[in-house]
C-alpha cells in the first residue's frame, strides 16, 4: 500500500497541469474498482486523522465515512478537498452514527483514549471498553455485514467486547471481526531489519499472541530475509517490539502516543481487508481473531484475507524454544484480558 500511497501523493502533484484522468496503480481505473464504503469511527483524533488522511489516499475506496463524537466537520472538510477517488462525509453525534455507518464495507474504529506515562491498559479499559460497547451495537444495528478493524485498546479486551455485542444482536460473523495488531509487526520488521542490516522493505516478521506487552510475540525465527543474529539481539528486539508502545509514550512525554505509526499500520491492514474482499488473491496478515490454534478463543497470527474477511487462519509454524517459551508465557495474561472483556460485555 506503501506504494500506492506514493502514487497517488505524485498523481496529485501532478494533477494541476494534467489533462489524463488520475488513475490508480495496478493499471485499472477507479471506475474498474469495485465502490467501496470505509468508516473511520474516531476520525478526529490523535490516530483518527492522519488514519482518515492515509485512507483517503487509497485508491480502493470510493466513500469515506468520518464519525467522531466531536471536530468532524472540519477534518473531513479538510480530508475532502484532496483530489482522490474518495467522496468524503463528515459526521457528529451519537444521532449521526446510524448515517455514518449505513452501507459500509470496512468499518476502522480507534475511538477511545490514547494511553499516557503511567497508564495501564486496565486504566484505559476503564474508559475505552464502554465506548466500543456502544459502537459495536451501532455496527450491529446499521452495517451488520461490514468487516471491523477494531485499533481501539485494550484490543486483547476489545475485540472480545464487540464479539459478545454482535453475538447478542445476532451479527456476529467471526470471519469479519478482526484485532489490528500490525503495528507490532510494522515494528517488529523496521527492528529487526535495523539491527540485521537489510533493507526494510523486504523483511518479513510474523507477530503472534496478543496486543500487549509480552503478550506481542514477534516470531524472528521465521523473519526473512534469515540473518545470524544471537539470543540476545533476539531477546532485545522482542523486548523492544512488545515495548514500542511505551517507547513513543515515553518520548512524546505526556503529549501523546503511538498515533502516526498506529495510522500508517491500520492503514495498511484496512488496505489488505480491501485488497481481500475484492478478491485479490493471497493476502496474509497477522490479526487477533477468533481461533483454534490454541486453547484460546482469540489469538493473534497469520490470517489469509477473502471476500469474506477471513477466509484462513494459519498455524503458527515451527518456533524456536525462545517462542515457545514466550508463547507459554503470554497465554494466562491473554486469557485474562480476553475474559475481562467478555465479562464486561454481558454486564448490564
Amino acid at each position: 500500500m506503501l506504494r500506492s500511497i506514493q502514487a497517488s501523493v505524485k498523481r496529485a502533484a501532478s494533477a494541476a497541469s494534467s489533462t489524463q484522468p488520475l488513475l490508480p496503480r495496478r493499471g485499472y481505473s477507479s471506475e474498474s474498482a469495485p465502490e467501496r464504503k470505509v468508516a473511520v469511527l474516531g476520525a478526529a483524533g490523535g490516530i483518527g486523522q492522519p488514519l482518515a488522511l492515509l485512507m483517503k489516499l487509497n485508491p480502493l475506496v470510493s466513500s469515506l465515512s468520518l464519525y467522531d463524537i466531536a471536530g468532524t466537520p472540519g477534518v473531513a472538510a479538510d480530508v475532502s478537498h484532496i483530489n482522490t477517488r474518495s467522496e468524503v462525509a463528515g459526521y457528529m453525534g451519537e444521532d449521526q452514527l446510524g448515517k455514518a455507518l449505513e452501507g459500509c464495507d470496512l468499518v476502522i474504529i480507534p475511538a477511545g483514549v490514547p494511553r499516557k506515562p503511567g497508564m495501564t491498559r486496565d486504566d484505559l479499559f476503564n474508559i475505552n471498553a464502554g465506548i466500543v460497547k456502544s459502537l459495536s451495537a451501532a455496527i450491529a444495528k446499521y452495517c451488520p455485514n461490514a468487516l471491523v478493524n477494531m485499533i481501539s485498546n485494550p484490543v486483547n479486551s476489545t475485540v472480545p467486547i464487540a464479539a459478545e455485542v454482535f453475538k447478542k444482536a445476532g451479527t456476529y460473523d467471526e470471519k469479519k471481526l478482526f484485532g489490528v495488531t500490525m503495528l507490532d509487526v510494522v515494528r517488529a520488521k523496521t527492528f529487526y531489519a535495523g539491527k540485521a542490516k537489510v533493507p526494510v522493505e523486504g523483511v518479513n516478521v510474523p507477530v503472534v499472541g496478543g496486543h500487549a506487552g509480552i503478550t506481542i510475540l514477534p516470531l524472528f525465527s521465521q523473519a526473512t530475509p534469515k540473518a545470524n543474529l544471537s539470543d540476545e539481539d533476539i531477546k532485545a528486539l522482542t523486548k523492544r517490539t512488545q515495548d514500542g508502545g511505551t517507547e513513543v509514550v515515553e518520548a512524546k512525554a505526556g503529549k501523546g502516543s503511538a498515533t502516526l505509526s498506529m495510522a500508517y499500520a491500520g492503514a495498511i491492514f484496512a488496505d489488505a481487508c480491501l485488497k481481500g474482499l475484492n478478491g485479490v488473491p493471497d493476502v496474509v496478515e497477522c490479526s487477533f481473531v477468533q481461533s483454534s490454534i490454541t486453547e484460546l478463543p482469540f489469538f493473534a497470527s497469520k490470517v489469509k484475507l477473502g471476500k469474506n474477511g477471513v477466509e484462513e487462519v494459519l498455524d503458527l509454524g515451527p518456533l524456536s524454544d525462545y517462542e515457545k517459551q514466550g508463547l507459554e508465557s503470554l497465554l494466562p495474561e491473554l486469557k485474562s484480558s480476553i475474559e475481562k472483556g467478555i465479562k464486561f460485555a454481558n454486564q448490564g
